[in-house]
């Protein structure tokens, strides 16, 4: 299997003006990212849909794969949600590479409150590493 990155992902594209545009950095804490949801992804009254939290939580398992040299796709996303993501709350997203074995990376990630930590949910996902080409016009990937 091939995946092709062309700048258009709904969770991180760059090229995408409808997604979130996440930008995800390699760091001591594993891959992060800071994000404030808007207005537009609400579920029920000042709330975050819950898919966009999953949608989070799965890009950052992607990236912190990627950081690690392991890039690929999510076979298993496990999702625990800890407490609604208010509209306009500013998060921090965190995704880490537990382990590797062959072609299976194991991550973890975490949605949380970038101002008091506290945890808006979790997960546990495999990702699959698979080759990945990145197209020009898309940009590279950070």
């Amino acid at each position: 299997m091939e995946v092709r990155f062309d700048g258009h992902c709904f969770g991180c594209g760059p090229l995408n003006m409808d997604g979130l545009r996440l930008v995800f950095t390699p760091g001591p804490d594993g891959s992060v990212a800071e994000y404030d949801v808007p207005d537009r992804f609400q579920s029920w009254a000042g709330m975050a849909h819950g898919g966009v939290v999953a949608l989070m939580l799965d890009e950052a398992v992607g990236w912190a794969a990627w950081h690690a040299g392991h890039p690929g796709v999510t076979g298993r996303l496990q999702v625990s949600y800890r407490r609604p993501l208010k509209l306009g709350e500013p998060v921090r997203i965190v995704g880490k590479v537990e382990n590797v074995r062959r072609t299976l990376v194991h991550c973890t990630a975490v949605v949380e409150n970038r101002n008091d930590g506290s945890r808006i949910a979790d997960a546990t996902a495999t990702v699959m590493a698979v080759k990945t080409v990145v197209d020009p016009i898309g940009g590279q990937p950070r």
